[in-house]
């Protein structure tokens, strides 16, 4: 139970102008605003925008009540019910009783044994990748690492090298990404058919994509995919049967939105991390250093395993730091199914709550020093004394990434595979600017300049 205050106590909050309150846009720096807000009216703060009310919530205990303790008392807010229109039902969009089916049907998928069965397929693309670099290249690290691990998940999801569609997958990804806050808008679903360029834009690169994914699951079922597992997540989907009716499976349209979200959240979410984590490397030389000496110490030259990832310690605190900077699902959304009561505050019904790692994970609080970059804060201590929910790149509750232990292992394995080779230097000069869309890319790219190590 959730009791509600008495007294209807509203936070304080930011005075917007007249066209912030209409648009569903926190200005044109959604990282800043939340920063100001928070830093500003403290740990609860609201405001209304797009007839919505809203409410940002940075206290950890808090958050933890939000998405755990009480999260019976909420559902998916403004931002993933927008987002069905690309991932359909899928587990980052769909409410129970459909998500609690759907996580059951999937979760062997997502086994400790079946997942490390991945690990080759993301060492062997990461070193196709590294081979192929060309020393004082300029490369976009943001593409080179979206076309990675777009291949990752095209080959262990659907057991295809989907290498040749990368590119037309992450234009098309692009350009939904790009339209995200103009999806936000009041009444998107009757501007949709207007001539609105980045509409138009989301639109076709949804029917891009569902080409692709469909044309996918049909060849499959056409190959009898129902009685045969080829160790991939397609095939699961496929083969999935439901612990309640043993004849109840997937539909197609279950599959493809199933298939969507991983193949693209997954991807996405997992090539920013890369992306953020080089960058970030490429500022301390010390860091990079240190990476380097334990990559070359672990392997001895030969290429990264599975059972190598318990030794690479410096490698994982360093990707930990990275995503406390700079976590790729940037903000988490519920909406409130009543009237709830938080902390002091009373949340009316319907009522939309924030939660950012961005501004969390870069709390003084509970980070010292938050905006420096030091993977070597991860001490076992330091972990224990954390506040639950002060660093949560994953979310939590029971909508915790289905994937979160396959991310780690992939960006820990592609991080050693990289640097075991080469080191990345930031073009002088290039503008790093955080784009806080569905996820926290890189507003410019990266761009980087490769060199062999000796």
């Amino acid at each position: 139970m959730n009791p509600v205050n008495r007294v209807n106590l509203a936070p304080p909050g930011p005075k917007l102008s007249l066209s912030d309150k209409l648009l569903y846009r926190p200005t044109r720096n959604p990282l800043e605003f939340f920063s100001n807000v928070q830093r500003t009216f403290g740990d609860v703060a609201t405001y209304q925008m797009a007839g919505e009310r809203i409410f940002l919530v940075s206290d950890p205990h808090l958050i933890k009540e939000i998405l755990v303790t009480q999260n019976r008392n909420f559902v998916k807010s403004r931002g993933l019910e927008r987002a069905k229109r690309l991932l359909g039902e899928g587990l980052l969009t769909s409410e129970d009783p459909l998500h609690l089916r759907q996580r059951r049907l999937m979760q062997p998928a997502f086994h400790r044994e079946r997942i490390a069965e991945y690990g080759r397929t993301m060492v062997d693309y990461g070193a196709g990748m590294r081979d192929s670099w060309q020393e004082g290249a300029v490369l976009d690290i943001a593409q080179e690492m979206s076309r990675l691990t777009l291949s990752i998940a095209g080959k262990t999801l659907f057991g295809l090298d989907v290498t040749q569609q990368a590119r037309e997958v992450g234009a098309a990804l692009t350009d939904m990404m790009e339209s995200f806050w103009t999806t936000m808008l009041p009444f998107v679903d009757l501007l949709e058919w207007m001539p609105i360029p980045a509409l138009r834009r989301s639109r076709s690169a949804r029917a891009r994509l569902d080409s692709i994914i469909f044309t996918l699951i049909a060849e499959r079922r056409a190959e009898g995919a129902r009685t045969k597992d080829r160790g991939d997540l397609l095939s699961m989907l496929l083969l999935a049967q439901d612990e309640e009716d043993a004849n109840r499976g997937m539909s197609d349209r279950q599959v493809r939105d199933e298939a969507m979200t991983i193949f693209l959240a997954g991807h996405e979410t997992t090539a920013n991390a890369l992306t953020w984590t080089w960058y970030l490397v490429s500022q301390c030389a010390a860091v990079e250093r240190r990476l380097h000496e334990e990559v070359d110490a672990v392997l001895r030259g030969r290429s990264p395993v599975v059972e190598d990832i318990p030794r690479l310690g410096y490698v994982e605190r360093v990707v930990t730091e990275a995503m406390r900077l700079y976590p790729p699902a940037w903000i988490i959304g519920r909406r409130a199914l009543s009237t709830y009561a938080l902390g002091r505050f009373t949340v009316p019904p319907r009522s939309i709550l924030v939660m950012s790692p961005y501004i969390v994970q870069r709390d003084a609080r509970y980070f010292a020093n938050p905006e420096r970059f030091d993977p070597d804060r991860w001490t076992a201590e330091f972990r224990a004394q954390l506040p639950a929910f002060a660093y949560f790149p994953f979310g939590g509750g029971p909508r915790r990434c289905i994937g979160e232990s396959f991310a780690w292992m992939e960006l820990i394995l592609l991080v050693t595979t990289l640097a075991q080779q080469w080191s990345l230097a930031l073009v002088p000069g290039h503008l790093v600017e955080p784009q806080a869309v569905v996820t926290l890319r890189t507003k410019h790219g990266m761009r980087m300049i490769p060199t062999r190590r000796r």
